[in-house]
């Protein structure tokens, strides 16, 4: 029931996300909202341009939930203000043992609240944070956190890297993954009190820190230092990255347009940053997999949100990371430096 375009949106990229799935996947997906409503939109699909995916409807399960979260609704709504909403219950299913994750282009700051309560957090954790991947002129790069949290001390930003770095080993495959922390200067004293007092944290930590990184290192993908595989942040710095990014493809694209340059000779190209190909970032530090999707998701970017969240569940994310940091034994217990 979430994102602008919803019921249809999401509906259309499930049906899709089924289709594209292998013909013996364990893949089955439910959809949590108001059972009319599902039900109408589902036929309306099934009857019209999705008449082909009727077959897939026996892998749905429509699971009633009569509120919907709103995205002027504050966080505390959904789980306070509106305990019926289908975020809320939703995300409870996995507490239930009934599902294995929970998808949704709702109201951001609500899934990311609803998903700490309900889910909580690994032991040692004070915040969760998005973590997105950016395209890069190499392999792509986890950014954390990407709009989660505004406000953070360098404790926060600690922990994020220890979840980012957790996160490209366990999940991307990244050997000894490079962890840089967003600047304005590569240099150690560069930045404002937060980074400063973060950078020294992080020269001490044990992870595999390449120091500071500017913004131009991330669609390069290394800096001067060598590659970087995670990019630590607060979440106001790391959403403005993030929508910066991703509105300068189709200022590009409209350049070379303008230029005689057809959109279909660089089909490739545009489908490497194009953000529907991510589809959804996973909300890195809660005990359970939650899967935030754009507000403007298209079927596309749900349907690859699901194959991203079915293949985190698969993988046994969650437990490699409670493991990982539990090993690791420094989310609480490193100190920081302060001078």
């Amino acid at each position: 029931m979430g994102g602008d375009f919803a019921p249809r949106a999401p509906l259309a990229g499930a049906l899709q996300a089924l289709r594209e799935s292998d013909s013996d996947s364990d893949l089955a997906i439910q959809l949590v909202g108001r059972t009319d409503t599902i039900n109408a939109e589902l036929d309306s699909l099934l009857a019209g341009e999705l008449s082909a995916d009727a077959k897939q409807r026996d892998r749905i399960e429509i699971v009633e939930a009569p509120e919907v979260i709103e995205m002027s609704d504050k966080p505390s709504v959904v789980v306070r203000g509106k305990p019926n909403n289908s975020m809320a219950i939703g995300l409870k299913l996995q507490l239930e043992s009934r599902s294995d994750a929970f998808v949704s282009a709702g109201n951001t700051g609500a899934q990311m609240a609803a998903s700490a309560m309900l889910l909580k957090l690994h032991p040692g954790l004070t915040r969760p944070a998005i973590a997105t991947a950016f395209p890069t002129r190499r392999q792509p790069v986890v950014v954390l956190d990407a709009g989660a949290n505004v406000d953070c001390s360098a404790r926060e930003l600690l922990q994020f890297a220890w979840l980012g770095a957790a996160y490209a080993e366990c999940v991307l495959g990244r050997s000894n993954p490079s962890v840089g922390l967003l600047s304005i200067g590569e240099e150690a004293e560069k930045g404002n009190a937060v980074v400063k007092e973060a950078n020294a944290a992080f020269a001490t930590a044990g992870f595999n820190f390449v120091g500071n990184v500017e913004g131009r290192d991330i669609p390069a993908g290394e800096c001067a230092r060598g590659t970087i595989d995670v990019v630590v942040c607060d979440g106001f710095v790391g959403n403005v990255v993030l929508k910066f990014y991703e509105g300068v493809m189709p200022m590009v694209l409209e350049v070379l347009q303008q230029h005689g340059i057809d959109r279909s000779q660089l089909k490739d190209v545009i489908r490497k940053f194009d953000a529907s190909e991510y589809g959804g970032a996973p909300l890195l530090g809660v005990k359970g997999i939650s899967m935030i999707c754009h507000g403007n998701s298209t079927p596309r970017a749900i349907a690859n949100a699901v194959k991203a969240a079915a293949r985190a569940a698969t993988s046994g994310m969650n437990a490699q990371i409670g493991e990982r940091l539990n090993a690791l034994a420094g989310v609480a217990s490193v100190p920081i430096p302060v001078s």
